[in-house]
């Protein structure tokens, strides 16, 4: 019988809409998970058990007298610990931050609450969300990295200790993990979901993201998400879309163009025979497959990524650096100390090449649905290090929507993902493609643990 835990993010909210799934036996049976696996796991920075007990009782009761108060009615999920929780701590995993108790949610985790979430705790990430190695494992093989800088919300979304969790994106912190996981991570375009409330790592690639086990949850969480705040900046003003039905929609044969310049470069053996395979696969399926290239050096574009969220992570930090820098971890002094170091012409520089990149891959990109690419260029590494954005800081740098689907496991048993993109807003193409093909590759996987 399945227990759950187990459930989808839809099957639960269908369940509990239903009246067939109680709020609190979801709770018990997800804080039960949790307290087998995080002593192995670390998930967690803030999980107060009873506190998720009474919450799931109030939402029960709710249920009850006032019905479902949306589409998250009574379903627990996970914040990484750069976003603002009333009330809560939110720490950064830094010494800095480690006290600050913000007065108001980041409104990705309104929304979420809103729609009748609960916000289960806060999860690891590396600290400031930038390299340096967190605590959190791997469920896959505790002796390999989760990936960063969601790590916690990607290991716990892998472990079926939540079904879905925030987390955020400024090279390559969603799909990453996902994919070292074996979960769907995604990334919408720039500006979609607001920022307002999320410790910022650098202001022009900062994107939020977030955490699911399939392409349907994730459709449904973006719907969920995707509303204009004045509060941010470069929030979009875009009309309400229910993504999970334009995936009801039949789907013909998707365009999709394949990019293995500087990609198929960058990965393993075992990664390019994965993914030609992958390749293959679809095109058999009827997927229209054509290979694209551009003009720009991938390797001096992703140079300009590395200082420009290397400069403006500075201006963030440059304050507290001054006054305390010996509480900064080693990987974050290295970035400050580099990116004061930056002058500004080399600055502007490198956001036109950011420019250039972007209205290359648009152009090549243009006739296709998505574009595909290997996820990572090799399985997750050991917990030495995160991993390399190698195979996402493109997407985040030109502010593209991105998702990783599960695609197969390596050699040695660890999860495979295929990355695809889509050209800004272009979300709804994107899920129906992402869907179509999960569909025709049937994984679906589950860590060990």
């Amino acid at each position: 019988m399945t227990e759950p835990y187990e459930l989808t993010l839809s099957e639960t909210a269908k369940l509990i809409h239903d009246r067939e799934l109680s709020p609190v036996e979801l709770m018990e049976s997800l804080l039960a998970r949790n307290s087998a696996l995080n002593h192995q796991l670390n998930v967690w920075v803030t999980l107060d058990e009873q506190a998720m007990i009474t919450s799931a009782q109030e939402s029960a009761e709710a249920l009850v007298t006032e019905g479902p108060k949306g589409l998250l009615h009574g379903i627990p999920f996970g914040v990484k610990d750069i976003f603002y929780t009333e009330g809560v701590k939110t720490t950064a995993c830094s010494k800095i931050l480690a006290d600050f108790v913000p007065d108001h949610d980041a409104t990705a985790v309104a929304l979420l609450k809103e729609a009748g979430g609960i916000m289960m705790g806060k999860t690891v990430t590396t600290e400031f969300a930038m390299f340096d190695p967190p605590a959190t494992k791997n469920p896959w093989n505790h002796t390999r990295t989760p990936g960063g800088s969601s790590s916690g919300s990607a290991a716990g979304t892998a472990a079926q200790m939540f079904p879905t969790a925030l987390g955020s994106q400024t090279a390559g912190s969603v799909l990453r993990p996902a994919s070292y996981v074996g979960v769907c991570g995604m990334k919408p375009t720039l500006g979609l979901i607001s920022r307002y409330g999320v410790v910022p790592v650098s202001r022009s690639l900062d994107t939020m993201g977030f955490f699911t086990r399939t392409v349907e949850d994730a459709a449904l969480i973006l719907s969920l998400l995707c509303k204009n705040d004045p509060q941010d900046e470069i929030s979009i003003q875009s009309e309400p879309i229910q993504y999970p039905e334009v995936l009801k929609a039949p789907i013909k044969a998707p365009r999709v163009a394949v990019m293995k310049q500087y990609f198929f470069n960058e990965s393993t053996d075992e990664i390019r025979t994965h993914t030609d395979a992958v390749i293959t696969k679809l095109a058999d399926a009827g997927a229209v497959v054509q290979e694209v290239n551009i003009p720009s050096d991938m390797s001096a574009v992703g140079d300009a990524h590395v200082l420009v969220q290397g400069t403006e992570a500075s201006a963030v930090h440059q304050d507290n650096y001054k006054l305390r820098p010996d509480d900064f971890a080693p990987g974050v002094r290295g970035v400050i100390e580099t990116g004061l170091a930056v002058s500004a012409t080399e600055y502007v520089k490198a956001q036109e090449l950011r420019r250039i990149f972007t209205q290359e891959i648009t152009a090549a990109i243009k006739p296709f649905d998505v574009i595909l690419t290997p996820s990572t260029p090799a399985p997750a590494p050991d917990t030495a290090t995160t991993g390399p954005p190698t195979c996402q800081w493109p997407w985040t740098t030109c502010g593209f929507p991105a998702i990783t689907v599960p695609s197969g496991l390596s050699q040695d048993g660890m999860p495979l993902g295929i990355q695809l993109a889509a050209t800004s807003l272009n979300e709804k193409k994107l899920l129906v493609v992402a869907k179509w093909c999960e569909d025709v590759l049937g994984v679906r996987l589950a860590s060990p643990v």
